[in-house]
């Protein structure tokens, strides 16, 4: 059973994806960027007092990409759904996102929360609280809007998705003590400890020559009729 979170950013480009990843798990704020493939981030979030490993994946927007995306969307625990509120289209946009999440998604009630980014710049809102707040109604999601630049919100968001994930897995992304450290976990393979390869092969070699000095007595026996 894999114990790590793994939360997935998406949304078109530009709407501040990796914006929002790098402030939250790095604290730090970057201006441009490349255009992302793919980039994963492992991280620790502490949830009422809880450490749970979670793993971040920042995707790419731009609709080159949407085949590349089918290959990993299955395997998001929460998806983190982005906007620009900026930029109405960018919204509507999320439709068809979620569409391809629940069309390879195994669960069609993966959590979700839908995250409108670049409050800093509500001076230029094209999209109003309430149709963030109806569009996240229709996904059954939840709701809220940050900001990567001033860091406002970013910390809930990742903790809102999170929560929902623990509401239906509540064991998700705890250390379990009976498989070692979460990333790699796993039963010690002690097959080839040499201690118990000597040990097994002198068992064996013994089992060996237990069989050949019977064979031998039993060939030595001479009966006269």
């Amino acid at each position: 059973m894999r114990m790590t979170i793994k939360i997935i950013v998406m949304g078109v480009g530009g709407v501040g994806k990796s914006a929002i990843t790098n402030r939250f798990v790095a604290g730090r704020w970057i201006d441009k960027y490349d255009p992302t493939v793919e980039e994963s981030y492992q991280t620790t979030i502490d949830i009422d007092g809880k450490a749970l490993q979670v793993e971040i994946l920042d995707t790419a927007g731009q609709d080159a990409y949407t085949p590349l995306r089918e290959t990993f969307m299955h395997t998001g625990d929460g998806f983190l759904l982005v906007y620009s509120i900026t930029d109405d289209q960018t919204l509507e946009d999320l439709r068809g996102i979620r569409e391809q999440i629940l069309r390879v998604h195994r669960d069609h009630k993966v959590p979700m929360v839908v995250v409108g980014n670049k409050l800093d710049a509500a001076s230029e809102r094209a999209i109003s609280v309430q149709e963030g707040e109806a569009l996240a109604e229709e996904f059954h999601a939840s709701f809220l809007e940050v900001s990567a630049r001033t860091k406002y919100r970013v910390k809930e968001a990742f903790d809102m998705i999170v929560r929902k994930v623990l509401a239906k897995s509540p064991k998700a992304g705890s250390n379990d003590s009976s498989t070692g450290s979460v990333f790699g976990a796993g039963k010690i393979d002690n097959s080839m400890d040499p201690e118990k390869v000597d040990s097994k092969t002198n068992s064996n070699n013994k089992k060996k020559s237990d069989r050949k000095n019977s064979n031998d007595s039993k060939k030595s026996k001479c009966y006269i009729l």
